[in-house]
Formats: structure tokens, C-alpha cells, sequence
């Protein structure tokens, strides 16, 4: 990934790469234009090579992934037959738009977005604050609500008159995202755009496939903190083998993993609720474990870590990046919280410990207010 460099010190978007994987296949296993099963194991792995050497490129991947996981899982003929083959071959790149409302489906926080049906469609009205792999010719998910509590799913045009691009922050982590802030003012979404009118049914189809994506990035940076701690140990094994957590545990944990995750990709559409709570747990586990392989990569790296001079420079800038990163990770696991609310039965407050080499318990902070979508 010749551009990491640039893209984790000056925030450039990877954009001819994105369009490069794309040429590669590698958007194109999970939503198959040939009616076949969808291959969600095969997109996690393309993710995870991508993303063991840049996340920033890693997670872009991941929204488009999604975006076209939801044109592949909706009624939509039209956009099946137009959009979603320029986005599986890399010719039109989007973002996911749904990380937000899902959080408002679970009660988090109000949806932002209102719609009114008109002739041909709908007009919206509403802000994202945060949405990624975006610009001026991309296409994102976006989820809005009627006067009567019905929701509506659809694909937004960034071009589209009434929605405009805001750039409103910078990121000490994954900033070559393309990531902005999304105003819709009485914007026009045509017909032909609708992904699900009502959203009730499906939801449910997409969410599992949403979820088990996201691992390709757990996945590749956890494999890219083991490879730095195999390296630290070429000259400091004589120390580190005295940490209690070797690159070996993590090697054994993430193929355990792999193995729980690429199960649960076999049946994306398996709608019962004891198939959805290993989904989240699974998605959850992963995201603690990032942060622990993070964690456990400064411990082996020690001081040599934060020196910039000569050829140590390589491994500090992967040191640190690899930290911002998995906390990225945290974060965006910590703002789905109430997704573990699906592994309580009834009344019942107990949760499944999920437990990784050198991780503590989950922080019990205030929800984080918005991700990245």
C-alpha cells in the first residue's frame, strides 16, 4: 500500500486504490451479480489484506461493501442493474449512511432525517453528521422517516440538488476517509432510488451482513499488530518473552476468530435471535481484541517504538497508527452498545464475558454520540 504513508500523515483518500480493488474483484463476492449465494467470507478476507496495512483504505472498503450488500438484498431491479455492477468493479465508490439510524432503531438517539412522499418520490430534509467514502460522484445509504412513523430506505446521490457535502472535522485517525457531514434540504429522492418502503422487513436481512463485514478490519489489523510484535521480537525477545501475551496467543485467538466468523457468513440470512446474538458478540469480541493486540504491540515495541530516526521511523508510525486505530475499532463497538441489549433474554442484566489475551472489561462510559457511517 504505497500510499499509507500519506494517507495516515495528511489524510488522503485513497481514491485510485478503491477504484483499483474494485478491478480486482475484491467488492464483488457478497452481493454476486449471477443470482448465486452471496460470499461474505471471501469479502471479509479481501478487507482484512487491505486493512492489515491501512485501516483508513480498510474501512472505506467496508463501505462499500455495505452499500452494495444493500442494493444486493433489496427489491430494487433497477438499481440491482445499474448501480450495484459499477460498484462491485470499483467504477462508482459510496459510503454506508446507516451506522446513525441503526442507532436510532435501537433507541440511541432520534433520526435526523424527515421525508415527505411526493410525485415520483420523496423530499428529505435532515443532516448525518458523519458519513465516509464519499464525493461529489459518490452514492451513499440513507434511512428517513414519514409524518406517519413509517421509515423509508434509499440510495442518495451526492450530486443530487438540495443535498450538499460538508467537510467539518479533522481525524487523529483513519482522516483519509472521505468522511463528512451530509445536508439534505428538500432534497429529491426519485422512486428509482428506494432500497425498502417500508424498512421493517428489511433490516433484518441486512444487519447480520452489515455486522460480519465490519470484521475484514478487525481481522487485518489484528494481524498487522502480531506481525509488528514478531518484529519487535527479532531484537528484543531476550525482554519480551517475560510479557504475559505473546504474538502466538493472539495468532491462535484471531484463527478462532476467523473460524466463529466465516460460520456465521454461511447463513447471513438466518433471521432467529440466537443466530443475531453471535453475530454481535462475535463483532463485539473482535473489536476488544483489536485494542488488547494494540495494546500488548506497544508493550513488545517498548521504547524503540517512539523513535523517528532512520529506519525505525517504519515501525513507529505503524506502532502508532496501529494504536489509533483499534481504538477506532473500540469506539465504534462501544457506539453500538445497545446491540448487546439483543443478548439479554427477558428481564435478565447478565452479559457473555467476552475475554481476549491482556483485555479488561468493557468501558462504562457515556455512549459515543456518532460514528462514522
Amino acid at each position: 500500500m504505497p500510499q499509507v504513508h500519506d494517507i495516515d500523515l495528511s489524510g488522503v483518500y485513497p481514491e485510485e486504490v478503491m477504484h483499483s480493488l474494485g478491478a480486482a474483484s475484491a467488492y464483488a463476492p457478497h452481493a454476486p451479480m449471477d443470482g448465486s449465494a452471496p460470499d461474505l467470507e471471501s469479502s471479509i478476507r479481501a478487507m482484512s489484506v487491505v486493512s492489515e496495512h491501512c485501516l483508513s483504505t480498510g474501512f472505506c472498503v467496508w463501505c462499500q461493501d455495505a452499500l452494495g450488500w444493500y442494493i444486493a438484498n433489496s427489491e430494487n431491479e433497477t438499481l440491482k442493474t445499474t448501480l450495484r455492477p459499477k460498484l462491485l468493479t470499483g467504477e462508482t465508490l459510496g459510503g454506508t449512511g446507516l451506522s446513525t439510524p441503526m442507532k436510532s432503531l435501537f433507541g440511541i438517539e432520534k433520526l435526523r432525517f424527515k421525508g415527505e412522499r411526493v410525485d415520483g418520490g420523496y423530499v428529505v430534509t435532515g443532516i448525518l453528521p458523519w458519513v465516509s467514502n464519499l464525493g461529489d460522484d459518490h452514492y451513499f445509504g440513507v434511512i428517513f422517516s414519514l409524518s406517519d412513523g413509517r421509515m423509508v430506505m434509499a440510495v442518495a446521490d451526492c450530486a443530487t440538488d438540495g443535498l450538499k457535502i460538508v467537510v467539518n472535522d479533522e481525524f487523529v485517525a483513519l482522516d483519509g476517509t472521505r468522511t463528512f457531514a451530509e445536508q439534505f434540504r428538500k432534497a429529491f429522492i426519485p422512486d428509482e432510488a428506494i432500497l425498502a418502503a417500508p424498512i421493517d422487513d428489511y433490516i433484518p436481512r441486512i444487519r447480520a451482513g452489515f455486522i460480519l463485514l465490519q470484521a475484514g478490519m478487525a481481522f487485518g489489523l489484528i494481524r498487522n499488530c502480531i506481525d509488528l510484535m514478531d518484529q519487535a521480537g527479532q531484537s528484543l525477545s531476550h525482554v519480551n518473552r517475560h510479557l504475559p501475551d505473546q504474538p502466538d496467543d493472539f495468532l491462535e485467538q484471531l484463527a478462532g476468530f476467523e473460524r466463529e466468523a466465516f460460520e456465521l457468513c454461511q447463513t447471513p440470512y438466518d433471521l432467529s435471535k440466537k443466530y443475531f446474538v453471535r453475530v454481535i458478540e462475535a463483532r463485539l469480541a473482535a473489536g476488544e481484541a483489536t485494542v488488547a493486540a494494540a495494546h500488548n504491540t506497544m508493550l513488545h515495541c517498548g521504547a524503540r517504538g517512539y523513535v523517528t530516526r532512520h529506519g525505525a521511523a517504519a515501525s513507529a508510525r505503524g506502532l502508532f497508527r496501529c494504536h489509533r486505530d483499534a481504538h477506532h475499532q473500540a469506539v465504534a463497538k462501544d457506539a453500538r452498545r445497545s446491540r448487546r441489549g439483543v443478548s439479554v433474554s427477558g428481564g435478565d442484566e447478565e452479559r457473555r464475558q467476552t475475554t481476549s489475551p491482556g483485555s479488561a472489561a468493557p468501558p462504562e462510559g457515556p455512549d459515543v454520540e456518532r460514528t462514522a457511517s
